[in-house]
Parts: structure tokens; C-alpha cells; sequence
């Protein structure tokens, strides 16, 4: 559908707006709600980041311009009474202004006992653990804050990042040769952790590697 058909399908409510819920690609976790305009809906779709409408500043704003916490736009979907956009994007550091990854970090406190459940779970989830660790690591690549190990590691290059690996590998070895499960456990972290950063010097991408594991599946 071309940009008109597009609009014929959405019904903005009386001052132009549409809310848009914006989730992470990979872990499906709600980052936040904003709202578009049309304009700001064709922006998105033009430049393949998100845009939105500020209804408090009456202005266009593009999402991680100042901050660069900026969203590429990985799909962007509609509701069944098109009332609604539910946009799944590719995060650059923190989507919310607070600096936590998702705007939604707050508990009502009378079902605090499932919020906690429901943390707890997505703690030990690996897909979305490895999904947030990568996001940090990118944000390090881009801001180099000081004091970061990953800085470090980026402002050494290339060749400090393979020794890093190569110093981890061994040490994994060894852990393994000792039967030791805690030592195994933290040197694999230690690996992946250094693996995930020389997939980000590259510019490669969780999804890059899951598409080749899926496949060998």
C-alpha cells in the first residue's frame, strides 16, 4: 500500500493523533506509547526511524536526535480497528528519558507479587539477557563513556578485542579441562561477553547470528 492507502486504514483521534506502542524487536518487551500525526507517520516510514508528535511542545521530534537512544524501525503494525500502531524497533541505549531501557519500570504495589514474577522470569530469559547486554555495548561504541571497560576495549580496536578473546577462550579451556561448572560458567560469560563486542565493532547484529544458527538448526 502506497502512503494515502495507508491513511485510509488508521482513524486519528480528533486533534490528528494516533498512539503508537513501541516494543523491541527481539525481546518484545514495551519500550514506550508516543503518538503520531500523520506527518509524523510519514517521517517514520521515509527515513525508517521513529517520529513522533510532542502534543505538550505542538511539535514534530525524532526519537534519539539529541540523545542518540535513537529506534530503526523494524515493522510497524495496526490494530484491527486501526485506531493504534504497534511499531517493533531496533533500540539504541535507553528508550526512556529516566535512562531505563523501557519507559514502564514502575509497579503498581498491590500485584507488585506478579511484577516481581514477571521480572524475575525475564532475568533469566538468555534471548533477552544477550538482547540487553548488546544494547549496552552498542550505547558504550557510540557514547565511549569514561571508565568503560567497553569503552576500552572499543578505543584499543580491533586487535586488543581478538587478544581479549583469545585470553577468554583459553581461560574457558582451562575451566572446562578442571571440571569446575562455577569456572566454566564465568569464563563462558566472560567469552560471550567479548564475543558480543567484536560483533558490535563489526556492525553485525543479534539477529545476523541468529539467522545463521537458525540455519544449522
Amino acid at each position: 500500500m502506497n502512503f494515502e492507502e495507508i491513511l485510509k486504514e488508521l482513524k486519528f483521534d480528533g486533534n490528528g493523533l494516533i498512539p503508537s506502542v513501541i516494543q523491541d524487536y527481539r525481546t518484545n518487551e514495551v519500550l514506550m506509547v508516543a503518538y503520531m500525526n500523520e506527518e509524523a507517520l510519514e517521517k517514520t516510514l521515509n527515513t525508517g526511524y521513529t517520529w513522533f508528535y510532542s502534543r505538550s511542545r505542538k511539535e514534530l521530534w525524532n526519537k534519539g536526535a539529541t540523545s542518540g537512544n535513537v529506534q530503526l524501525v523494524k515493522s510497524i503494525a495496526y490494530d484491527c480497528d486501526g485506531d493504534c500502531l504497534l511499531v517493533k524497533v531496533e533500540q539504541t541505549g535507553a528508550a526512556c528519558h529516566t535512562g531505563s531501557l523501557s519507559c514502564f519500570y514502575r509497579y503498581f504495589e498491590d500485584i507488585n507479587v506478579l511484577a516481581k514474577q514477571a521480572e524475575a522470569e525475564k532475568d533469566i530469559d538468555i534471548g533477552y539477557i544477550l538482547a540487553e547486554v548488546y544494547q549496552v555495548i552498542k550505547d558504550r561504541q557510540v557514547k565511549r563513556p569514561e571508565g568503560s571497560y567497553t569503552s576500552y576495549l572499543f578505543n584499543s580496536g580491533l586487535d586488543k578485542i581478538l587478544k581479549k578473546i583469545g585470553e577468554e577462550a583459553s581461560e574457558m579451556i582451562i575451566a572446562s579441562k578442571n571440571a569446575k561448572p562455577e569456572e566454566i560458567i564465568y569464563e563462558s560469560a566472560d567469552f560471550i561477553y567479548h564475543l558480543l563486542v567484536l560483533l558490535a565493532y563489526h556492525q553485525l547484529t543479534l539477529e545476523d547470528l541468529a539467522k545463521e544458527l537458525n540455519k544449522r538448526r
